[in-house]
């Protein structure tokens, strides 16, 4: 298999001071809202494990609002 994302290449996290290998990408104004201080100027922003895990702490109400909108009842 042939991965061709931004992670598979190699990818620094984008977080300010941090030089540590890529784990996911994200959308970058969800990772602004988290109050991550990003350097990337792109769409998406990658971020390494410890920084995806901040932002699922900071982003899980977000995301629970989010996903109660779709929920069926």
């Amino acid at each position: 298999m042939y991965f061709m994302g931004v992670i598979s290449k190699g990818a620094k996290c984008n977080v300010d001071g941090c030089d540590k290998d890529g784990a996911r990408s994200i959308n970058t104004t969800k990772v602004e809202n988290a109050n991550l201080r990003v350097t990337s100027v792109g769409k998406k922003s990658v971020l390494c494990k410890e920084h995806y895990k901040e932002y699922k702490k900071e982003s899980k109400e977000d995301r629970d609002l989010e996903r109660a909108r779709f929920d069926k009842f």
